[in-house]
């Protein structure tokens, strides 16, 4: 122990308060907030009893709760509450407190509602025998704090004056510590230390710390004044010597820059408008002090303005037989896009004023409606740009923004522009079905004057903020399905809907585009890898079910990778697949073989449905049990598919006798309508007959065909009416090797929409009313020779 103090204790249980970042000395007064519940509890039972408590800092200034001793420094100070000021409507108070004596934390006794601790108190005697040094202590402490108070500008006379007559070593620590700038943990150090001497020894440290931390700052601060003086007087003396050209008559230009920008301006071939903009900005440029900010962004918008093809295009190549020629080579089948392009050209020939067409390719994933764009592209020699709309929110993709914005850009479709390096390209504006909205803006809407013929010749990019002709643009959409399509923008465009492939056409594109393509990839030739059409064959009907060749072409890939592979390893030199030989490559078939008819079943009805990849099989499956009229409809039906199912069980009721069913079914049966594969959402109302065949086949025990797959909105009356989907429905029904296709009678115009090999293998029967369907379907005759 220093020989300077004399240290005598005793102990006492105090209410305890958590500090966080703050400490207090003994002697000194405080005002602090008490907001967390249990220092509320602490303060209460404080004021209560004899209003003295114990505070003590958190070692963690930033955790919001104590969990414990440890969490707690062991030296604190004993205070008295002198005033508590709440708030009406609001939680906590403020408090002032004033310290009386450092306290040593020897435990934690009790934790709820509030902390109470058994504290021991410390207590210090000065040594007569220290005067001498205390007093030097003092005064060092009192020319430090002078150079601190000139260096940081802060007014400390107060200070100076309290601390100057005192002669107690461990006051003026305390006190010094309270009232100047000290980071949390400095004055933590100062609280524990329990010698007068050596705690202001160590306060006068941790000021001369402070001293050397301020020189660093007033040289920093020098340095970076002394560079702006610099700064400042470069750009007074280039004003200067803007001025002085502009008195001698020279060019107001400022910088070589500006005359590389109006050479360039002057030998690009650009409408007088363009120009007269360009012009306007460079002298804008001129006028900019040297450094500025605007600067860069004038020299962005020269830049891109410079780079786009305002009066560039290519030649298009209006030979059609030659570019049909060159679809057929790229594509086979898809006769109605092949056809508008060859009529386009055509009237290009004989109309060279004719402006820019707008299609919009509809139909499944996997037909063919991106590459048949980049065909037409290459065919025409045109130059080529493809923007994705898939997922974009914002407004400013398509039109940009604004160039005073920061890292602002034009929008997609001068991009592409820009990009193509023509005014009259082929633009392929992919996945238009996908487009969102948000609070940015709704991006189809800045598409409605881009896709009009009559308004895009004056469209203007809010980055150009100029007019560019976008009429000779030959713009090409596709999309999955026209429902997501905003109705204004679907009514600019020309839809030419793609069907899915027939399983016949499939093996044409495999055996002419996808093997041939796939091998020359993976590094293979004609002798090292042939496929005969009945392994092709095998392939689109067991190892994929789609509507278009994606999943094909995938097969065939993994067909060549693993020939490649085994080639590399000498297992074999070639490889020749015929049908049931794919297993070793492609492993277990995915698909059974498509069955045709097969017995006929009681409630099992096959209905047909469309979805965004095309058409599929949807089984309705019927349950009738004793009960008491109960209806369950599962599945994962959408409203519209629950209302056709109470549709049809309302027609029933109206016509049981007619039917065969009993009259009172509502009463004492319970009925059960489930598609399968649940997880998959449905809806729709074509599927109203298969849901009326699938009841009355339950309720009146009347097997169902299963060679037989229908579609129909049914009314309340018995009517059936159209649906739409129709090719990519039968060809579902192909598929799944149905013979018999009964479909609304309204919709037999469209059957000359349907492929002629799909049509050849199905008998359609039409009908307007569901007697005609059920008389179709069911198998009453057969239940009647069973009786």
């Amino acid at each position: 122990m220093d020989t300077e103090t004399t240290i005598t204790s005793r102990s006492r249980i105090y209410p305890l308060i958590a500090l966080r970042g703050i400490c207090v000395f003994p002697g000194m007064r405080l005002i602090f907030d008490v907001d967390r519940d249990d220092a509320m509890g602490a303060l209460d039972a404080a004021m209560a009893a004899d209003q003295t408590l114990f505070l003590v800092a958190q070692r963690d200034a930033a955790a919001e709760t104590v969990t414990g001793a440890d969490s707690l420094f062991k030296i604190g100070t004993i205070c008295r509450i002198h005033q508590v000021l709440r708030v009406p409507d609001e939680e906590g108070a403020k408090v002032m407190v004033e310290g009386v004596s450092r306290g040593y934390l020897e435990r934690l006794t009790g934790t709820k509602p509030y902390f109470t601790a058994q504290v021991e108190l410390v207590e210090t005697e000065v040594n007569p025998r220290t005067a001498v040094k205390a007093e030097a202590l003092i005064r060092q402490c009192y020319g430090l704090l002078e150079k601190y108070a000139q260096n940081s500008g802060l007014d400390l006379g107060d200070v100076l004056r309290d601390i100057l007559p005192s002669t107690d070593a461990g006051y003026v620590a305390d006190y010094v510590t309270q009232n100047i700038y000290m980071r949390h943990e400095q004055k933590q150090l100062v609280l524990e230390e329990l010698r007068p001497m050596r705690r202001l020894a160590l306060v006068n440290r941790l000021i001369r710390w402070e001293l050397d931390i301020l020189d660093v700052e007033q040289s920093i601060h020098e340095e970076a004044a002394k560079r702006m003086k610099q700064v400042q007087r470069e750009m007074f003396l280039r004003e200067q010597l803007r001025t002085i050209q502009a008195e001698l008559g020279e060019d107001e230009g400022y910088g070589d820059d500006t005359e590389e920008y109006r050479a360039a301006v002057a030998k690009a071939d650009l409408p007088k408008e363009v120009a007269d903009k360009l012009f306007k900005e460079i002298g804008r440029l001129a006028k900019q002090p040297f450094g500025s900010a605007e600067s860069a962004v004038i020299r962005s918008y020269l830049d891109i303005c410079l780079e786009i093809p305002w009066k560039t295009e290519t030649e298009d190549d209006l030979d059609t037989a030659a570019v049909r020629a060159a679809l057929d080579a790229d594509h086979f089948g898809l006769e109605k896009i092949k056809e508008r392009v060859v009529e386009y050209l055509a009237v290009r020939k004989l109309a060279p004023e004719q402006k820019g067409s707008i299609l919009c390719l509809l139909g499944p994933p996997g037909t063919g409606k991106t590459s048949i764009a980049l065909s037409i592209a290459r065919a025409m020699g045109r130059k080529l740009c493809r923007i994705s709309l898939g997922g974009i929110h914002d407004e400013a993709e398509i039109r940009g923004h604004r160039k005073t914005y920061v890292g602002a850009m034009p929008g997609r479709i001068m991009a592409g522009i820009q990009q193509a390096g023509s005014r009259n390209p082929v633009m392929v504006l992919d996945e238009i079905d996908k487009l969102g909205s948000d609070y940015r803006g709704d991006p189809s809407a800045a598409l409605l004057e881009a896709l009009d013929p009559e308004q895009n010749s004056q469209f203007r990019d809010h980055f150009l903020e100029l007019p560019f002709d976008l009429s000779d643009v030959f713009f090409i959409t596709t999309a999955n399905a026209a429902d997501t399509i905003p109705p204004a923008l679907l009514d600019r465009m020309e839809v030419v809907e793609f069907a899915g492939y027939t399983d016949e056409e499939k093996l044409a594109i495999a055996k002419d585009h996808l093997l041939p393509k796939q091998r020359k990839k993976h590094g293979l030739n004609g002798n090292q890898l042939r496929i005969n059409d009945g392994a092709m064959r095998e392939i689109i009907a067991r190892y994929t079910r789609e509507s278009g060749v994606r999943k094909l072409e995938q097969r065939i890939a993994e067909i060549c990778r693993k020939t490649a592979a085994g080639i590399v390893a000498g297992q074999f030199k070639s490889k020749y697949l015929r049908a049931g030989s794919l297993e070793e490559l492609l492993g277990p078939a995915k698909y059974k073989d498509a069955k045709s008819g097969g017995d006929a079943e009681v409630g099992l009805v096959h209905g047909l449905a469309w979805t965004r990849v095309g058409g599929e099989m949807l089984d309705a499956e019927v349950g009738v049990m004793d009960g008491s009229g109960k209806l369950e409809l599962t599945g994962n039906l959408g409203d519209v598919m629950k209302e056709s199912a109470r549709a049809a069980l309302t027609y029933i009721r109206a016509h049981a006798a007619a039917l065969g069913v009993d009259p009172a079914f509502y009463k004492n049966k319970d009925i059960h309508i489930h598609f399968p594969e649940g997880a998959v959402p449905k809806d729709g109302p074509s599927a109203g007959v298969t849901i009326c065949t699938g009841l009355v086949s339950a309720l009146a025990n009347v097997p169902v065909r299963q060679d037989v797959a229908m579609t129909g909105e049914i009314t309340l009356l018995g009517r059936v009416l159209p649906i739409g989907g129709l090719r990519e429905k039968t060809m579902a029904a192909l598929r799944a090797g149905i013979h018999t296709v009964i479909i609304p009678a309204e919709n037999e115009p469209d059957l000359n929409e349907i492929d002629q090999t799909v049509r050849a293998a199905l008998n359609f029967i039409t009908a307007s009313r569901v007697d005609t369907v059920l008389d179709a379907a069911l198998c009453r005759e057969k239940t009647d020779d069973q009786n």
